[in-house]
């Protein structure tokens, strides 16, 4: 009768294994993050500066979503920590409105190795894209230079990317520039050098931004770059 006390506390000790063992097990989360730098939070202006362009509107964080108002001309933000920047090899992507005003909601100031461009989404009275400035000229009068029509209160997908040769842009995952900066000289406008190295900036216009984010490149994705354009 001594030993049948320990045979079952041995049988509920197996089955409490077994049961443990069947319990679903908590997955490993997924690195999807991994080279990507998250820019805005949707709650503060951490890690952001207001451009002191003069004469700027207030920027401030609404309903997640970074709003720069209208200002007289320009009101921007600027990234102060430069040391985590990529200056080649890198996307950068958001979502940008024009809630009020005319003209470019999306002036995005970036690196591009020792330089520095901008991205001009909405511009000259409110249609004109490209980049500023390449070789001297400016977003609308180079090769870059394409027209649009942008609704107000509408959120616009925008991605940016930058490699040592080439610069390439999207709205809504459609291409609106693809330009080969090999032997080009890179410059911003002086009016918003203030942007450097890494800024948004809208004209006579309020603007709201949101889902910042800048991710480097992966090797296989730097390799298919210049592979397509050596192709084109």
């Amino acid at each position: 009768m001594s030993g049948k006390p320990a045979l079952l506390i041995l049988i509920v000790a197996i089955c409490a294994s077994a049961i443990a063992d069947d319990k679903p097990k908590k997955k490993e989360p997924k690195n999807a993050d991994k080279g990507v730098l998250k820019l805005f939070d949707g709650k503060t202006l951490a890690g952001w500066t207001a451009t002191e362009f003069g004469g700027e509107g207030e920027v401030l964080v609404k309903d997640g979503q970074l709003v720069m108002e209208l200002g007289s001309d320009l009101t921007g933000i600027t990234w102060k920590d430069a040391k985590k920047l990529p200056k080649t090899n890198y996307e950068i992507s958001l979502e940008a409105m024009r809630v009020d005003g005319f003209d470019f909601f999306c002036g995005l100031t970036v690196p591009v190795k020792k330089d520095f461009c901008s991205l001009i989404v909405g511009g000259w009275g409110g249609g004109v894209c490209g980049i500023s400035c390449i070789d001297g000229y400016d977003a609308s009068e180079n090769d870059t230079t394409s027209y649009r029509e942008f609704k107000s209160k509408q959120w616009y997908k925008i991605r940016l990317r930058v490699t040592d040769t080439r610069i390439r842009a999207w709205i809504d995952d459609k291409e609106i520039v693809d330009q080969d900066i090999r032997g080009k000289k890179i410059k911003v406008r002086g009016e918003v050098e203030l942007s450097q190295p890494l800024g948004f900036s809208s004209w006579q216009t309020t603007a709201a931004l949101r889902k910042i984010q800048m991710r480097k490149l992966s090797e296989k994705e730097i390799k298919v770059e210049a592979k397509t354009q050596e192709s084109s």
